[in-house]
């Protein structure tokens, strides 16, 4: 990962300094550090990531114009796609530096170089494992002029952590097996995060039957993974939260076997587990007043001569039975399992995390995820996260008039709606507020927003790490909800 490092004056070993440029109508403002006039005459227009190169001077670092875009409509997370412009456009130098402090107070340092240095980091990252010649960019360090160096290594530690997600979302299924990611998981532990890992066995004699049932087909067993953050301060006295990830390492559908392209990218269905054990692997290094508790069920979903079958009923971890018309919609089977865990505990509140429905994509595009839960107060505090993060939401009903779209004619349950076509995350939320209880839960269908399928932003191509960074800052401040 590129070094961030602070700088009171730019180095005379700089190859190449970014400085940012608004547009204000048809003027553009960039201090006194570049000559507007030139861009002028090439039509730069300051648009949020436009950049360009000036030739440099005898001797001098090449100048590189960002565009931040509309003055009045700048915030953080246009800070942040900023710094993701200015990386892409200075990866043939090593040691570069930027320099964006037009509206710096309107911000306040911390949060201002923290979003810049996020937005550096996440532009730059690259999955070259599989490649022959590296793509990676050159830049091995960005100094950023009057940023405190604690903004910096903050947004280093939620980098590294956004990269563990996309790590694992952008591994190949073949190499990600069940086992493989538990193992990747328990490599975290240290003294401040427990990681446990039950196997086949173990999720048999704890009656997870929704893990059992979505395997039955696949030759990989499945796991559990169990990773517990405990703050420095007394446990009693911080709130606590359990966090549940959907971890289908790959779902070909099953029996109800998804079309080839429709599997092209289904290596990518445990986002949801991947941002889970992202945002815990930064916790411990964070020191947040919060207790969590991650509960990640991994397998895969197959059709395999032992698949569950359309019409095959079975019992999830709270005694409820589900009857399984559709082995593609199997997320919710096994987050089932995970959520009755999670009740158990009896937390303060319960979020779950998951590549869920198609028909989130379809009313929410690819860059924003659905959001419901079943108390106010805690999808507030979601959706203020959501908005300092820029990883965006938008809260979806949960109309309990839609609960007949799950009633089941053999069973409590069905796995998918009767109405083709209509409400389908709505219904897939429903079932899984069967498995809640009464603690304040929420449930973040990230079928979109999970998967870039361009360099655009700080986003890259292949998995996003969406839910990390939004569970982070959502920690920082997380307070009791109030129960409706």
């Amino acid at each position: 990962m590129i070094k961030l490092e602070s700088a009171s004056q730019i180095p005379s070993e700089v190859q190449a300094i970014g400085f940012g440029v608004f547009s204000q109508g048809s003027t553009l403002e960039a201090g006194d550090k570049i000559d507007v006039s030139i861009l002028k005459q090439v039509g730069f227009e300051a648009k949020l990531g436009q950049t360009y190169l000036m030739s440099p001077g005898q001797g001098s670092p090449v100048s590189i114009a960002i565009g931040l875009g509309d003055k009045s409509k700048f915030d953080l997370d246009a800070l942040r796609k900023s710094g993701a412009a200015f990386i892409r456009a200075s990866k043939n130098y090593t040691t570069v530096a930027i320099e964006i402090d037009l509206v710096e107070d309107d911000f306040g340092p911390q949060g201002f170089y923290q979003a810049l240095g996020e937005g550096v980091l996440l532009g730059s990252y690259s999955f070259d494992t599989y490649r022959s010649n590296s793509q990676d960019n050159k830049v091995e360090k960005v100094f950023i002029k009057k940023a405190p160096q604690q903004a910096l290594q903050k947004a280093e530690l939620i980098a590294e952590a956004v990269y563990l997600a996309r790590d694992l979302v952008n591994e190949p299924a073949g190499k990600l097996s069940p086992s493989h990611f538990a193992e990747i998981a328990q490599g975290l532990a240290n003294e401040v995060l427990e990681v446990q890992v039950w196997d086949e066995q173990t999720i048999k004699d704890e009656k997870l039957g929704g893990v059992l049932a979505v395997s039955r087909g696949s030759f990989e067993p499945p796991r559990l993974i169990k990773m517990e953050y405990k703050p420095p301060t007394d446990i009693a006295s911080v709130p606590s939260v359990v966090l549940v990830g959907k971890g289908i390492t790959f779902d070909s559908g099953g029996l109800s076997l998804k079309s080839a392209e429709g599997m092209m990218t289904m290596k990518t269905d445990m986002s949801g587990g991947a941002a889970v054990v992202g945002a815990m692997s930064a916790l411990a290094k964070l020191s947040l007043p919060v207790h969590v508790i991650a509960i990640v069920p991994v397998t895969e979903n197959m059709p395999g001569g032992r698949a569950t079958k359309p019409g095959d009923v079975f019992r999830a971890r709270n005694g409820k039975t589900i009857e399984v018309l559709n082995t593609d919609a199997e997320g919710r089977l096994i987050l089932a399992d995970g959520l009755s865990l999670a009740s158990e505990i009896n937390p303060d509140a319960i979020i779950d995390l998951a590549t869920l429905t198609g028909a989130c994509v379809v009313a929410l595009g690819r860059e924003i995820a659905g959001v419901m839960g079943n108390n106010q107060s805690l999808v507030d505090q979601i959706l203020k996260a959501a908005h300092s993060t820029g990883e965006a939401c938008w809260q979806l009903p949960l109309p309990s008039q839609y609960r007949k779209h799950i009633e089941s004619e053999i069973a409590d349950m069905k796995n998918i709606g009767a109405s083709g076509g209509q409400a389908g995350t709505l219904s897939a939320a429903l079932l899984l507020e069967e498995f809640v209880g009464e603690q304040p839960w929420a449930h973040l269908d990230i079928a979109g927003p999970a998967r870039s399928d361009n360099n655009e932003g700080y986003w890259t191509k292949g998995g996003s790490g969406f839910g990390v960074r939004l569970l982070i800052d959502l920690f920082e401040s997380f307070t009791v909800p109030v129960k409706d």
